[in-house]
């Protein structure tokens, strides 16, 4: 798309508008009462490989490709989260265990050290509460908890390990989620023309893209959730994908709280590496980014769902931050652009050899 063959003549100075120093740019729309952070550029973290290189993070990378960890020895947790893609698998859900498939999309681990909370439900509130989710899921590791240290005794170079990131041999669970948690947390973004762009060099990005920006903090109204470094805010909200009564019914969050404000609401992804990480939502069916915006372009009538309510107390009502948006093509296009920026990193980490004795 050429900006400046747009008949809108406020588009040039829009942009314009951006070339400058963050706390200078237009505000975005917000609703009231929605707790947002301004956008944030990633910073290239220096000490990244004295992080990798030690040893409890040494640890817990083995561990993190280890099939050992599953109780068929044919499944690591790298068989969802493949650094060859993107930390995900790329599948609409997951597969696991005796070829189960899961109920919802793998998400990916970029910047997990950096979250508040995880799984799309928010069931476990740290990465070390995370990493015992799937070892000992049936359809997923399958790997019983208690049994899980027991094995890994067997083997003497595991035992070398466990000294050098514990000071000593004893193999405990708690020490092994431990290990997998300092890891993931080495696993996080490099900055791409998105940060540099924040930066100060406004030559970075192209004048769709910025206008794309544009877009995305105001009449498209993104801001309400995708905000902050990671452009997530860290919190769950009900978009109308609960399939409330269907044979894909998917109640979120409230599975783990129980509280009816919580029926339908899953967790608002970070949209960092996005194209990396399709396909998208809890569902994995969304492979096309302009498909994304089309759905939120047309918003469900809260007249029929509030008479749905009334007959059902259990019906889960879509967030009122989900509006009509009323996008054109032409805007539609800009904002895919600028969510293409978000992306930047190609990981190609090697797997690490296995103890076998």
């Amino acid at each position: 798309m050429d900006v400046e063959n747009i008949e809108d003549p406020t588009i040039a100075d829009i942009v314009k508008s951006y070339k400058k120093n963050i706390a200078e740019w237009p505000k975005p729309t917000i609703d009231k009462g929605v707790v947002w952070e301004e956008f944030s550029p990633l910073e290239r973290d220096r000490d990244l490989v004295a992080k990798q290189k030690a040893p409890l993070a040494v640890l817990g990378k083995i561990l993190f490709f280890d099939p050992k960890l599953s109780g068929s020895n044919q499944i690591s947790c790298s068989s969802c989260h493949d650094p060859e893609l993107a930390w995900n698998d790329l599948r609409g859900v997951s597969l696991g265990n005796e070829h189960l498939r899961g109920a919802r999309n793998t998400p990916s681990l970029y910047n997990v050290g950096s979250r508040k909370s995880f799984f799309w439900d928010g069931r476990a509130s740290t990465l070390k509460e995370q990493a015992e989710g799937p070892i000992s899921a049936h359809h997923e590791m399958a790997m019983e908890p208690k049994k899980l240290a027991k094995k890994l005794k067997k083997y003497k170079d595991y035992k070398a390990l466990f000294v050098n990131a514990f000071g000593d041999d004893e193999i405990t669970y708690d020490r092994i989620t431990d290990a997998l948690a300092s890891f993931q947390e080495t696993i996080v973004s490099r900055p791409t023309k998105f940060d540099r762009f924040m930066k100060g060099d406004y030559k970075a990005m192209s004048d769709e893209e910025i206008y794309g920006m544009h877009l995305f903090r105001t009449k498209a109204r993104c801001m309400n959730c995708h905000n902050g470094k990671y452009l997530t805010d860290e919190s769950f909200h009900n978009i109308g994908l609960a399939f409330y009564k269907t044979k894909y019914e998917d109640l979120g969050r409230y599975n783990v709280t129980k509280n009816l404000d919580d029926l339908g609401k899953f967790k608002t992804p970070p949209l960092r590496e996005l194209l990396s990480t399709r396909p998208w939502m809890h569902t994995g069916g969304f492979v096309d980014l302009e498909g994304i915006i089309n759905f939120y372009n047309v918003r469900p009538s809260d007249k029929k769902m509030l008479e749905n309510k009334k007959n059902d107390p259990m019906y889960p009502i879509t967030d009122s931050l989900i509006k009509p948006l009323h996008l054109t093509r032409p805007e539609k296009q800009a904002i895919v652009s600028f969510l293409k920026v978000l992306t930047g990193t190609n990981n190609k980490m090697e797997r690490p050899e296995f103890p076998v004795k």
